[in-house]
């Protein structure tokens, strides 16, 4: 009842703040331009990670203050070095009011500083799944959401025939048969294991914790049922497949589009690589990897923005107005899915032109139907310089079984997460 009672408490403090300032007829706030009516807000500051939205970013602010009057500014983009000149800004008490972080050990690693979100309004709207949590409280909100499976060409394949691994054995033997790479992998450490690895540990009854039993040698994959199964997926597709040490990311998605190959395990982004090719963009689809019956895509958030519970109050309630503003205004809905061009997480953005993998994976985000992307979880590095080079030598080596990858697998993860 505690939480009602302050409620309750701070709105009787609010309105009696309005009142107040209404009794001295507070008029020196008429010359801010603040056309919603609202009270005049503390200037903000805001730094995020994703260089590509920084030009659109700075004009929405443009905007608010016209349509507010309230101000926010835009740190210059830092790239690759934006977590670093976070964390020293955050440890020098001198950091942005709203920031972005990334999921996984990111996130862990400055949850300290993130604002509860719980109470506002905008956060009701955030698809299922998608926020960020800590201790079951909302703390950020999701930029956009990107998906991967099996990127399909429906001339050549019916999801019906791709429901599990019998099936999927069939159709990617059917397809060899036929002359066609079933499905393509390509050499990128992501490409090749990091993304395809995802559902064994997706399914898992809790992913986060399996990892971290992972992390300790409490359990092994070659142990657990669903990444014995997955072994046997790998078996198929080196089998029939075209050796993905031999392909590249621009001729994977090249022998897509020309048909020489069925299926790529890809994500949304791919739909950028096949624009060229006309209208091929109609004959393409995305569904699960069928993996113990798996009938979701693996559905993640890049970002979230977040709000730094360091700033005082009146900062942490402007922050407040303008995520408010962003997410629930047309001017900032339109540029979400428009100028940075995500794909809405939240279900009350309209989501405009999507391409067809973009359409699949916000399909399947708004009904709650998709599986976590784990990796974001694995120990930092682990699948470019260790999941990756195990990979290559199952491809490499004729002789190796699936079975034996697995504990390949097992065996590189002990080593890298000491």
């Amino acid at each position: 009842h505690l939480k009602k009672v302050k409620k309750v408490l701070s709105i009787l403090t609010a309105t009696a703040l309005v009142a107040t300032l209404a009794a001295c007829g507070g008029t020196s706030d008429k010359e801010s331009g603040a056309a919603s009516g609202g009270d005049k807000l503390k200037k903000i500051t805001l730094f995020q990670s994703k260089v590509e939205i920084t030009e659109p970013l700075e004009a929405l602010v443009k905007t608010y203050k016209e349509e507010t009057g309230n101000e926010v500014e835009v740190w210059g983009a830092a790239g690759d070095a934006y977590s670093q000149q976070l964390v020293a800004k955050l440890g020098s008490n001198q950091g942005p009011t709203i920031f972005s972080v990334a999921q996984g050990p990111e996130s862990e690693k400055l949850k300290s500083y993130f604002s509860d979100l719980s109470g506002e309004e905008y956060v009701k709207n955030i698809a299922p799944d998608m926020e960020l949590k800590v201790d079951d409280k909302t703390v950020g909100v999701p930029y956009g959401v990107e998906g991967f499976g099996l990127v399909y060409n429906k001339d050549l394949v019916d999801p019906a025939n791709v429901k599990d691994l019998d099936s999927f054995t069939k159709t990617m033997e059917q397809l060899k048969a036929d002359g066609k790479n079933g499905l393509g992998l390509s050499q990128e450490a992501y490409f090749l294991i990091g993304h395809i690895l995802n559902t064994p540990f997706a399914l898992q009854a809790d992913p986060l914790a399996y990892i971290e039993q992972l992390n300790k040698g409490e359990v092994k994959m070659a142990d657990t049922k669903e990444f014995q199964e997955w072994a046997k997926f790998m078996d198929v597709i080196k089998a029939n497949a075209k050796n993905p040490l031999e392909v590249k990311y621009d001729s994977q998605m090249g022998d897509f589009a020309t048909e020489k190959t069925a299926m790529v395990h890809q994500g949304n982004w791919s739909y950028s690589m096949l624009a060229d090719f006309g209208d091929f963009g109609s004959k393409v689809g995305m569904m699960p990897f069928p993996l113990a019956g798996n009938d979701k895509i693996a559905v993640g958030v890049a970002s979230y923005w977040v709000v730094n519970n360091q700033a005082d109050a009146a900062e942490v309630k402007a922050a407040n107005a303008f995520l408010n503003w962003l997410f629930t205004s047309d001017t900032g809905k339109k540029a979400i899915v428009d100028d940075f061009k995500f794909i809405p997480a939240l279900t009350n953005i309209e989501a405009g032109d999507l391409d067809p993998l973009s359409q699949a994976v916000h399909e399947a985000t708004t009904k709650g139907e998709t599986i976590t992307w784990a990796l974001n979880y694995f120990p930092s590095g682990i699948i470019t310089n260790d999941l990756a080079p195990a990979t290559q030598e199952y491809f490499m080596n004729p002789g190796m079984t699936g079975e034996q990858f697995l504990q390949k697998l097992d065996e590189v993860w002990a080593k890298a997460s000491k």
